[in-house]
């Protein structure tokens, strides 16, 4: 009887560890950051912030929401810190140019 309780014991133990890891894993972004995968970040403001001073803020928007939506990130500024956001700046057109502005 003892032994049943220790068994049982451990498997639930076992079971707790198990749900916590793959809680964490699921609240750890593919950038290291602390921010669910699950939750969308606001790509129409960030990027009508970081198209604002575009030559072609229309065309800026539209490749900036592609390449959010696909990403769930958007670096900050107007230009540039891409290496916040990895997926965002590797993302290439037909051509192999930059897709993300």
């Amino acid at each position: 009887m003892a032994t049943a309780k220790a068994i049982l014991t451990a498997l639930l133990l076992s079971l707790f560890v198990l749900q916590f890891v793959q809680a964490h894993e699921i609240m750890t972004n593919v950038d290291g950051g602390r921010r669910s995968l699950l939750q969308k970040i606001d790509c129409q403001g960030k990027c009508a912030y970081r198209c604002h001073l575009s030559s072609r803020p229309n065309l800026c928007n539209r490749a900036c929401g592609t390449c959010c939506a696909r990403c769930n990130c958007v670096p900050p500024g107007t230009a540039g810190n891409e290496d916040v956001c990895p997926c965002y700046a590797h993302l290439t057109t037909h051509g192999g140019r930059h897709k993300c502005p």
